[in-house]
């Protein structure tokens, strides 16, 4: 009796230590296909947990890469004979087709997470095409033409691909006045419709007189004066991606007030504010400067700002130090010549370099890193024309 009992104690202890093993081993698995093809969570959902249960391995959570469920499916394979997979790739089934959508507000604010509590991470223009990912309550989880992920309440038409398609292939306006209204008649002293920022899109229904007359995403009809919008193709076709443009546009922003997640004309951050100055001339950024700083050309490898031309985006933050090997990019700015430089700082505001100018930036000046040339770079990866990137196909 006692030798039995002795051995049951042994089995079970055993049994223990190789499902600690085990458990060890597929933690080893999450963390290295994570870090393999989703290592940045702000354009990748990767929230998977594996846990032991008898002698089922469970993996349960969500994701939105195919090819990291794949792999790790495959390697929890390998591990264990048994293997309840409780993934919820996203976008997530419940949705049925409705996994795409555009936003009908001048400008949608996204959050982190799905509360009017969490920190606003970006915005997204009226017209802009999203990925529907899912939706908890009132909160829907999206995706951003530029890959970034977060949550809105509201501000987003549901569409099918279909749907998105045919609403994509409509003649469309762009708004190109920094703010601007619309109306429900052709006529300055009727009521509003809404608020509008430059780059929000609507499709346009017919032109009346002097006013464009429009469709909104979710429905709505309103007149748009002429002036303060151009039809979709002359805008593109009018686009000239040069540096000086670049500079031109930034410069429109002078005085507009630093707000933490903006892109559009209502307030930007420093990234929000050049990705929406490309965006102005038809080309998409990836969202934050620490993101942006990875694409583009090299302007600068010795850091003396001679070779820098206008347009370049110029980044900012920790360099490497004994303590912290790793460069941190917290800050980024659009060169504008001179040694000059515009960035979000409290409000968009031009600096210098330059000891002897007024505008010497002593702080900024101790922090430079490095400055990426997007002009030249375009179609390359972080870097796309409206027109080509995916979502708005």
């Amino acid at each position: 009796m006692k030798k039995t009992l002795t051995l049951s104690v042994l089995f079970c202890a055993l049994f223990i230590l190789s499902a600690m093993a085990q458990t060890k081993d597929i933690q080893d698995v999450v963390a290295s296909v994570k870090e393999k093809h989703a290592p940045d969570t702000r354009v990748e959902v990767f929230d998977i947990k594996a846990l032991q249960r008898g002698d089922s391995l469970v993996l349960k959570g969500k994701t939105t890469n195919v090819a990291a469920y794949r792999e790790l499916i495959s390697e929890a394979k390998k591990l264990s004979p048994k293997v309840k997979d409780s993934i919820l790739l996203l976008p997530d089934r419940k949705l049925c087709e409705k996994t795409w959508g555009v936003v009908y507000n001048s400008a949608a604010y996204i959050r982190e997470e799905g509360g009017y509590d969490a920190e606003i991470v970006t915005q997204a223009l009226m017209g802009t095409p999203l990925r529907i990912l899912e939706q908890k309550g009132v909160w829907r989880r999206v995706q951003t033409p530029d890959k970034y992920i977060g949550w809105v309440n509201g501000s987003v038409e549901p569409m099918t691909k279909k749907e998105l398609q045919t609403h994509l292939s409509t003649p469309q306006i762009v708004i190109t006045s920094f703010y601007a209204r619309s109306y429900e008649k052709p006529d300055l002293d009727a009521q509003p419709v809404s608020d509008l920022v430059a780059g929000d899109r609507l499709a346009l229904k017919r032109v009346s007189g002097n006013y464009f007359h429009v469709v909104y995403p979710d429905g709505r009809e309103a007149y748009i004066v002429k002036r303060d919008a151009a039809r979709e193709k002359d805008w593109l076709k009018s686009i000239e991606l040069t540096g000086e443009n670049i500079v031109s546009t930034a410069c429109r922003f002078k005085g507009v007030p630093y707000f933490w997640g903006g892109t559009s004309t209502k307030g930007v951050d420093c990234s929000g504010f050049t990705k929406t100055v490309y965006f102005l001339n038809g080309i998409i950024l990836a969202r934050d400067a620490s993101q942006q700083v990875k694409y583009g050309i090299d302007a600068d490898p010795d850091g003396t700002f001679e070779g820098l031309q206008q347009g370049d985006l110029m980044f900012f933050g920790t360099k490497p130090n004994a303590e912290n090997p790793k460069e941190r990019v917290v800050h980024v700015g659009i060169y504008i010549g001179d040694k000059r430089f515009i960035h979000a700082s409290d409000y968009i505001r031009i600096s210098s370099f330059n000891p002897d100018d007024a505008l010497y930036d002593e702080y900024n000046t101790k922090r430079y890193l490095r400055s990426k040339r997007i002009i030249g770079a375009v179609n390359t990866k972080g870097i796309d024309e409206i027109r080509e990137n995916e979502f708005y196909q």
